[in-house]
This record gives structure tokens, sequence and C-alpha cells, in this order.
């Protein structure tokens, strides 16, 4: 996620995820990628961030070669952490604060 990243610890993601009525489950994993959990549960749904070509997702062959669906989902201007984080920066310089 680079320095400084992620601004929300996972436990915290995770809850604000949980409470979406149409999320079933969420499950925090160590691994590089989520490969093996994925053909673990083998989802009928995938869902990756728009900075993602769905075949580059991993995962994407398990959920597919069940009948499942992979998706890409756009990004909404302005609301990334990397957005969030310039304004707080351009705050702070316009303030006169130290970067």
């Amino acid at each position: 996620k680079g320095p400084g990243r992620p601004l929300t610890p996972a436990k915290e993601r995770a809850e604000i995820l949980a409470a979406l009525a149409c999320v079933d489950f969420v499950i925090i994993f160590a691994e590089s990628t989520p490969l093996k959990l994925i053909g673990a549960l083998g989802p009928d749904v995938l869902v990756k961030g728009g900075d993602w070509a769905v075949d580059a997702i991993v995962g994407r062959e398990v959920v597919e070669g069940r009948g499942g669906k992979v998706v890409a989902i756009p990004f909404v201007k302005n609301r990334s952490t990397t957005a969030t984080i310039g304004k707080i920066r351009g705050a702070a310089a316009s303030a006169g604060e130290p970067r």
C-alpha cells in the first residue's frame, strides 16, 4: 500500500464492510494474494477496484470457472485515500504546517 498506508486498520475496515447489508462475510488475510482463500470459499462474485483490469484480478479463473462473476468497480472521483491525503496535505500547506 505504500508508506503510512493503509490509514484505517484492517479490523476497522472489515467492520465497516461487514455493516453493509449486501455483505455476507469479511475475511482479513495475511498472504500476499487472496488466491488460496478464493479457492477455498468459491465466491459467486469477486470485486476489485477499478485500477485492476478484470483479466489481471487474482482468482478470476477460479470464480469464472465456477460460473461466477468478476467485476472491477470504477473509482468515485475525489473519494480515494490518495485524494483524501492530498486534501489534508494541501490544507496543512495552506495553513503553514510542515508536511
